[in-house]
């Protein structure tokens, strides 16, 4: 049987304390305290408590006080004030503190109620998106810890946004940019996490075959049908069913996938029975879309299903500012896994690295790095562990339009320069110098601040990217 959540309630009154612990005892696991500093002293004695009910007026230490010093200390720890002096400008103060709520004496226990549990849902979808963070972080790169790719923080904030919900999730980028990852993700996050996750790879297979994938065939209903079968959809009862490649799907599938996303049910191959499902379908293509659908290719019906939450994965060269990191962070899971010390990358890899186009995306990105690990000639990887291939490239010009950079020095010194040649290349331009580098406007904004640097020509440039 799981733990009950933990509260503490906070009240110099004994009989609101009781009554408070009398109500919520049979949910919760409740703690009380007569003041701000027995409080502190239970957090210490048990710091993971979920939510803390404290009294706004108290003697010695008052609520706001306690509220402050526990965010402080025990952030993970949510706090609802209760006041019998209950105004506005003081609801707002709580709120402005960090409260999660603020409610006025006497209390409604059924509101109370409610409101805990919904303080316990808000930080568990907080931990969750953590989770996603990390996760995306360890397998797809270090966008969030790096904190400077726009694109990428666009499609974190649709993913939180879009994974509770019930809508159906279209994921659009070129192949190698992580698309099943961030399947994963919504369905982690969702209420449906749970349940189970099931791809089907829909380009892999005939248009007969993907028929009895997504919906499975009755013993008997083609030849080689020796036993019942279910289908995908079946196995993703109560989940989420992902449609990787969804573009190279036949017409004729097109026409059943819109019946069950409309209906949600289905008969087997070969079957009568209508099966019916609980279902939520993420689908994802390096194709687009929209212009499949002009082109009579794709159902514009199924499109606008599949459509409802869009989201837009990035290629590695729209995030070039996130090379080195990445880089970095490949390194060292490569290292570990292959048994090699390698303490990092040289400059002048890194700036090859951070030139080159990256038609593979993340994941070439990822298998180059394995590779110089393994073939690794000292402890360090620098120039002449770059494949020859990408070398070439860059050194050719067919960089994805990005100049060569001769760099040396420390990491930050290679971001610098290549920052402030990138902004010299755009005339002083801002907007586009940001757009080319794969960060936001106020991250070159604040970087130029720290190196306290204007090239020539940053003031006229800075008007025209306004």
């Amino acid at each position: 049987m799981a733990e009950k959540p933990v509260l503490l309630v906070v009240d110099d009154d004994k009989n609101t304390r009781d009554g408070l612990q009398r109500a919520l005892q049979r949910h919760y696991d409740v703690r009380t305290a007569e003041g701000a500093e027995a409080a502190l002293a239970a957090l210490a004695q048990e710091p993971a408590v979920d939510v803390m009910l404290s009294d706004l007026r108290m003697p010695g230490v008052d609520g706001l006080g306690l509220l402050r010093r526990v965010n402080a200390q025990y952030p993970n720890t949510l706090c609802i004030l209760l006041t019998a002096y209950g105004s506005v400008e003081t609801a707002v103060e709580a709120m402005k503190q960090g409260a999660y709520d603020f409610l006025t004496k006497p209390i409604n226990l059924d509101h109370l109620d409610m409101l805990v549990a919904r303080a316990l849902r808000s930080r568990e979808m907080e931990r969750k998106v953590e989770t996603l963070e990390t996760q995306l972080n360890e397998k797809f790169g270090m966008e969030n810890i790096v904190g400077e790719s726009e694109p990428m923080r666009q499609m974190f904030e649709i993913v939180r946004q879009a994974a509770p919900t019930q809508a159906s999730v279209l994921i659009q980028g070129p192949s190698g940019t992580g698309k099943e990852l961030v399947a994963q993700a919504i369905h982690r996050l969702s209420t449906r996490a749970k349940g189970p996750f099931v791809a089907v790879h829909c380009a892999s297979l005939s248009a007969t075959l993907l028929e009895s994938e997504l919906f499975g065939h009755e013993k008997g209903a083609f030849t080689g049908a020796t036993a019942l079968r279910r289908g995908r959809f079946e196995m993703a009862d109560g989940g989420t069913l992902f449609l990787d490649e969804i573009s190279e799907i036949e017409p004729s599938i097109q026409v059943k996938l819109l019946r069950v996303l409309e209906e949600r049910t289905f008969e087997r191959v070969g079957g009568e029975q209508r099966i019916e499902v609980d279902i939520r379908v993420i689908a994802a293509t390096n194709r687009d879309l929209r212009a499949y659908v002009e082109a009579g290719k794709f159902r514009e019906d199924l499109f606008f299903r599949l459509n409802v939450v869009d989201i837009l994965l990035p290629p590695l060269s729209a995030r070039a500012g996130d090379i080195p990191l990445l880089a970095d962070r490949f390194l060292k899971e490569y290292a570990v896994r292959n048994g090699r010390r390698i303490d990092g990358l040289t400059p002048d890899a890194v700036s090859l690295l951070a030139e080159y186009a990256w038609p593979g995306n993340v994941r070439e990105l990822r298998n180059t790095i394995e590779k110089m690990v393994v073939l690794a000639r000292s402890d360090r990887l620098t120039a002449r562990d770059v494949p020859a291939n990408i070398r070439e490239a860059v050194r050719g010009g067919v960089a994805g339009g990005r100049a060569p950079l001769l760099l040396a020095g420390s990491l930050a010194d290679t971001e610098r320069r290549k920052i402030l040649a990138v902004l010299e290349k755009n005339g002083g331009n801002r907007s586009r110098a940001a757009v080319e580098l794969g960060i936001s406007r106020r991250t070159l904004h604040r970087k130029l601040n720290e190196y306290k640097e204007r090239p020539a020509g940053g003031a006229a440039g800075e008007e025209a990217g306004v």
